[in-house]
C-alpha cells in the first residue's frame, strides 16, 4: 500500500492508470444499475473523466 501511494505521489503510471481504470469501471458499473438515477445520471462523467485520465496518465513515466 505505501509504494502504490509513493508512485501516485510521485506520478509515476502504474498507480494512476489503477485508478483510471477503477473509474471507467465505477462508470460502467452506474450506467448499467437499474436502483438509483443518480448514479445512472453521472456515471457518463466519470466514465469520461476515468477515459480521459488514462490517455493522460499513459504519458506518465514508468
Amino acid at each position: 500500500m505505501r509504494r502504490f501511494l509513493g508512485g501516485l505521489l510521485r506520478l509515476r503510471r502504474g498507480p494512476w492508470e489503477t485508478v483510471a481504470t477503477v473509474l471507467i469501471a465505477a462508470g460502467v458499473v452506474m450506467l448499467m444499475q437499474p436502483f438509483a438515477l443518480a448514479a445512472f445520471t453521472w456515471s457518463f462523467a466519470v466514465t469520461l473523466t476515468g477515459t480521459v485520465m488514462f490517455i493522460v496518465v499513459s504519458h506518465f513515466p514508468e
